[in-house]
């Protein structure tokens, strides 16, 4: 059974910063790539940063492009968002999501659509007070 679990999640005041943690379960960790996504209310789930299976290449939003990092670490199991300089629109519910590497072609095209990921977590909220 796969599971992916985020952590990392909560309240924080502008310019802040916060590190999601995404702790992956039941799959070949290094066959998939990794993605965060965040869904705020009212409006639908959008990309963020994805990192291919290997690690060598990331890929960011234009609005979070140069305050968030993505990172993974294929012997824990694990993918991580560094989140500098945190804005009050960045508050939302964010996900992490697997997209398997071995059928698809990495690219910031795939990873950025929320359809050619094949796991998702629960979410963690991120709040971003002014």
């Amino acid at each position: 059974q796969v599971q992916l679990v985020e952590s990392g999640g909560g309240l924080v005041q502008a310019g802040g910063s916060l590190r999601l943690s995404c702790a992956a379960s039941g799959l070949t960790f290094s066959s998939y790539a990794m993605g965060w996504f965040r869904q705020a209310p009212g409006k639908e789930r959008e990309f963020v940063a994805a990192i291919s299976w290997s690690g060598v290449t990331q890929y960011y939003a234009d609005s979070v492009e140069g305050r968030f990092t993505v990172s993974r670490d294929n012997a824990k199991n694990t993918v991580s968002l560094e989140m500098n300089n945190l804005k009050p629109e960045d508050t939302a519910v964010y996900y992490c999501g697997a997209s398997y590497s071995g059928t698809r072609y990495v690219s910031r095209q795939n990873l950025a659509s929320d359809r050619n990921y094949d796991y998702w977590g629960q979410g963690t909220q991120v709040t971003v007070s002014r």
